[in-house]
């Protein structure tokens, strides 16, 4: 052992399992399963359907996350459910995407490329929602599927998922003023949402932020 640095070897094996989590985040496909996954619990074959992949690709993939302990699971019948680890790793995740977003210039490129396909959506801020909705002139939709809804949801919002949308909104007048959230910011749901409802005449609006950063909001305000 080096005398100068009688430390090194407990920073390397310190180093080594820090490593063993960015190992098991090389892989977009893990990155997408621990994104849907903070939305709520989900068994194999959902996200098997949601991320285009076959059960037996997401299963290995939810190995190496089990193996990271960054997910757990729990059995109800004959359905395997999994879950974030622990609240932190949503924190993460959120940490990560403002990262990327922030040092890779391809990542604003591909949410301007993506936004360019809408040209009729308009955004407003989490504070400027949640003060319309306290004063009574705008319903919050969260057009998220339901059983996501269920696991958490920004108060006062109104459960539509995307496929119930036009049969929900046949029954609202049309000088309503709507918003619609999703996943967070890089979710699609909401925009679509957006364009749709405008399409049906309805004053409509995008919100950007997702639960995660409601919540954020919340514990900011308490501050």
């Amino acid at each position: 052992m080096n005398n100068e640095q009688p430390d090194r070897g407990f920073k390397e094996d310190l180093f080594r399992q820090f490593a063993r989590i960015g190992k098991c985040l090389s892989s977009d496909k893990r990155l997408e399963l621990l994104h849907l996954l903070s939305q709520g619990p989900k068994p194999v074959e959902k996200l098997a359907q949601v991320t285009d992949m076959s059960v037996a690709n997401v299963s290995r993939h939810l190995q190496i996350l089990l193996d990271s302990n960054l997910v757990k699971f729990s059995k109800k019948g004959t359905y395997v459910i999994y879950t974030l680890a622990s609240p932190e790793i949503a924190e993460f995740l959120t940490s990560l995407w403002r990262i990327c977003e922030k040092q890779l210039a391809d990542i604003a490129r591909l949410k301007t490329d993506f936004m360019s396909q809408y040209e009729d959506y308009h955004t407003l801020s989490l504070e400027e929602v949640l003060s319309k909705m306290e004063e009574g002139s705008i319903i919050l939709l969260d057009v998220r599927p339901a059983d996501e809804f269920e696991a958490d949801h920004i108060s006062g919002a109104i459960s539509v998922p995307m496929e119930e949308l036009h049969h929900y909104l046949q029954s609202l007048p049309k000088d309503i003023q709507i918003a619609a959230y999703c996943r967070g910011p890089y979710c699609v749901y909401a925009t679509r949402a957006v364009e749709n409802m405008r399409r049906e005449g309805f004053s409509a609006y995008r919100l950007e932020e997702g639960v995660y950063e409601w919540r954020e909001y919340l514990v900011q305000r308490k501050h």
